[in-house]
């Protein structure tokens, strides 16, 4: 089977693209892959990373706001688009696959859009309840459309096939341990937080937590705190700490600019504080954490806020928007919890009740159909 991927630009429509290859390889061993992506976005360095062939292409999106900036982007943009699709249908004949799949960003469109032209069975894979610009348009043109969740179809081409596969997780999520977990971390049975805000940090949840833990632990309640700041709170946050005059380590605190051992942390938590990307919220459903939601309101299309009402909705979070989220809201919500440990086991079981756990065995059965309708 040879399989074209394409998608790029964040991790977000990259790391679904290596999980869906490294599904269908668990299932053909002999499958040949290429990847297509932008020769500056992660995949760039991620893709061969994973060990994948991957040819690039230029390609942007318009900037709506007029500002002579943006109008020097926009002709670049301009260009890209009139140089795509010649380039997307040399690759797509070169590499003749059987199936190609995209999984968002903007070098999905012209190269799902040629394989579609040239016969070739094509899926797109979306992560977001609310679809990107790219998606939108290719579930018109594709043989079938995989979604996260059910809300996305709300926003697409109301006659598209699709299957709700859920988005496949990092091994070593889905069967957390929590006693083992607590363990390894030296943490004893008190209530567990888990907060971070991505690898280079999100500046609104630092802020809360530099007055969380602090309070917390001058208060003296039995609570273990793992907190990753990232890059952006590297100067800020270990200073506030000192100033605050709390460790960065001690027997309830684990304070670090990244978090490493993600799947021993999400076992040991019992209340997670974050964004709300795709993959976050599907890792949080598959260990069944309930979780105090902050989406961000700089991306595209609002569709953080979007996936985090998945889970509010469901009564697996409590979500709120950043501009609500001051440190005092966030305090307030934590000591209700720390009170409540009866409704925050609830939330748990909910977000558990909103994973779908054989998402890799719906996407196989996509693909296999894809393959099997082309001979």
């Amino acid at each position: 089977m040879k399989v074209l991927l394409a998608g790029g630009g964040t991790g977000g429509h990259i790391n679904p693209a290596l999980a869906i290859a490294s599904i269908i390889k668990q299932h053909d061993p002999s499958a040949e892959f290429l990847f297509v992506g932008t020769p500056n976005g992660m995949e760039a360095r991620l893709v061969p990373q994973a060990g994948y062939r991957m040819e690039t292409m230029h390609v942007a999106g318009f900037q709506r706001k007029l500002t002579l900036k943006n109008m020097g982007r926009n002709v670049k943009a301009a260009y890209y688009l009139a140089t795509s699709q010649p380039r997307a249908r040399k690759i797509v004949k070169q590499f003749q696959p059987d199936v190609a799949i995209g999984t968002g960003g903007y070098v999905a469109g012209p190269i799902l859009h040629a394989a579609a032209h040239l016969g070739v069975p094509c899926a797109i894979h979306e992560q977001n309840a609310f679809p990107g610009v790219t998606n939108k348009m290719l579930a018109k043109e594709v043989d079938h459309v995989m979604l996260t969740v059910e809300k996305a179809l709300e926003y697409l081409h109301p006659d598209c096939a699709y299957t709700v596969t859920g988005l496949p997780v990092r091994g070593g999520i889905s069967h957390p341990d929590k006693a083992a977990a607590r363990k390894k971390l030296g943490f004893d049975d008190g209530l567990c937080i888990l907060s971070f805000g991505g690898s280079l940090g999100a500046g609104c949840i630092n802020e809360a937590m530099a007055e969380l833990i602090p309070w917390h632990v001058k208060k003296g309640l039995a609570i273990n705190h793992i907190h990753g700041y990232g890059g952006m709170g590297k100067e800020t946050f270990p200073a506030a700490m000192q100033q605050a005059g709390i460790p960065m380590e001690s027997d309830r605190l684990r304070i670090t600019e990244y978090i490493n051992d993600m799947d021993v942390c999400l076992a040991a938590a019992d209340l997670v504080i974050c964004r709300s990307g795709a993959s976050t919220l599907a890792e949080l459903e598959a260990v069944g954490r309930g979780s105090i939601l902050i989406p961000s309101p700089i991306v595209t299309g609002n569709h953080q806020l979007h996936n985090a009402n998945v889970l509010g909705d469901a009564g697996a979070a409590i979500v709120i928007e950043q501009k609500d989220a001051s440190p005092q809201r966030i305090i307030q919500e934590v000591e209700r919890l720390y009170h409540d440990r009866d409704r925050l086991t609830q939330m748990g079981q909910k977000a558990k009740g909103l994973e779908i756990p054989d998402t890799e065995e719906r996407i196989w059965k996509v693909i296999e159909g894809l393959v099997q309708k082309k001979k």
